[in-house]
């Protein structure tokens, strides 16, 4: 199935947070499933993604929509039906970003693996794409004829 990396339509631009459940975790992270994204209207278009819980773990991410060139997701059809997503309406897309400390413009994205919600539950995924080979877990998010700009 093909997804569109539109916008996830929340509350976000006021800054409140969306929950996010992902019942598989992230890769590496599986037993934390539940998250808080929220946007913080300075550091757009970044969002934090916090654990629900004491542990102090949290994410950078963001959508690609308009960031992103010609990013086409395909997802397994098996994701698509364990999110409960039949149409590429139903999906959100997110993106885990790493920010190197002392070195923000060397940050990447991860165009691999992204996070994928089902808009109407809530529920998400982080997912290996079915087109997967086209794109970096490692993908600089500045081009580096611009970095030091």
């Amino acid at each position: 199935m093909k997804v569109s990396p539109d916008p996830y339509k929340t509350d976000l631009a006021n800054g409140a947070p969306g929950t996010i459940r992902l019942p598989e975790g992230l890769v590496g992270f599986p037993e934390h499933q539940s998250f808080d994204l929220t946007l913080v209207p300075d550091q757009a278009p970044f969002m934090w993604m916090h654990l629900h819980g004491p542990d102090p773990l949290h994410f950078v991410v963001l959508e690609p929509n308009g960031i992103i060139p010609d990013y086409e997701l395909e997802l397994f059809d098996e994701d698509a039906e364990f999110l409960g997503i039949k149409d590429a309406a139903d999906a959100a897309v997110l993106n885990i970003v790493t920010i190197r400390r002392n070195q923000p413009a060397a940050a990447t994205v991860n165009l691999a693996g992204p996070i994928i919600i089902n808009r109407r539950t809530g529920n998400a995924k982080q997912c290996v794409l079915a087109n997967y080979a086209r794109y970096s877990a490692h993908h600089p998010l500045v081009d580096s004829a611009t970095a030091g700009r």
